[in-house]
């Protein structure tokens, strides 16, 4: 019997082991950029930016300099295709963002660099040096839906701070049956499946939050989270992190 518990053990220790696993994500000090792509499979010009888009998997700076995320928004639904990863919720947030450039109206492709419109997105380089010095963000789970965030400030001025995390999913491939790109084979990369926030608290000089994730079950999608925070109510971001989930 003795050496039968301790067969089980050897077999179940390193399935313990690994399931306790922590998984961390941390930037440097300097700002990591926040690419952010509004897109739509309704929209015939996306593809494009998608594919750009797509292409910076293959950055080495990917995850260290700059961090990509794809919302895709729902009101190209009405052209006769629902794009089943758009929301009224990213829709929101491009029209906050066309609301503080002062434009009247939201386009699709639309790339927004650190809060900032980018027009000219093909020759975009979101790699580019920066040396802002704004504090180390990082984040730490052990199953891929917990994350526990910390977020240490350069200055150590307090101020209100929001977290926020993004469940992105990448090789997704969708056939179009109607809409602009019917009869279309998309491939989408760092999809925003799921996004959750939370006011940071201050502990010891260093700010917290914790967020829980509902993970999606997006057949054969590579997983990846986007991290990054914000001053209290403000849409830009102040530093970003993220990488690839186990």
């Amino acid at each position: 019997m003795k050496l039968f518990f301790f067969r089980v053990c050897l077999l179940l220790g390193p399935v313990m082991i690994a399931s306790a696993a922590e998984t961390r994500f941390e930037s440097g000090p300097q700002q990591t950029a926040l690419v952010e792509l509004y897109t739509s499979e309704g929209c015939s010009s996306c593809p494009p930016a998608e594919a750009w888009l797509s292409r910076l998997k293959g950055d080495p700076d990917l995850w260290k300099k700059f961090v990509p995320l794809a919302f895709h928004v729902d009101y190209w639904d009405r052209l006769g295709w629902h794009d089943r990863f758009s929301s009224s919720q990213w829709t929101e947030r491009q029209r906050g963002y066309a609301s503080l450039w002062q434009s009247e109206s939201v386009y699709t492709p639309a790339v927004v660099l650190n809060g900032n419109e980018v027009r000219n997105w093909s020759v975009a380089n979101v790699s580019s040096p920066n040396e802002k010095q704004v504090g180390v963000l990082s984040a730490t789970t052990t199953d891929g839906k917990i994350f526990t965030i910390e977020f240490r400030l350069t200055d150590g001025k307090s101020t209100d701070w929001e977290a926020h995390a993004a469940l992105l999913g990448s090789g997704i491939s969708s056939r179009i049956g109607a809409g602009e790109n019917s009869g279309r084979n998309l491939q989408h990369d760092f999809v925003v499946l799921d996004l959750r926030d939370a006011q940071m608290k201050s502990e010891g000089g260093i700010m917290g939050a914790r967020l829980t994730m509902n993970a999606p079950g997006e057949t054969g999608a590579r997983k990846a989270v986007a991290i990054w925070v914000t001053s209290r109510t403000r849409l830009a971001p102040v530093q970003a992190t993220g990488g690839w989930l186990p």
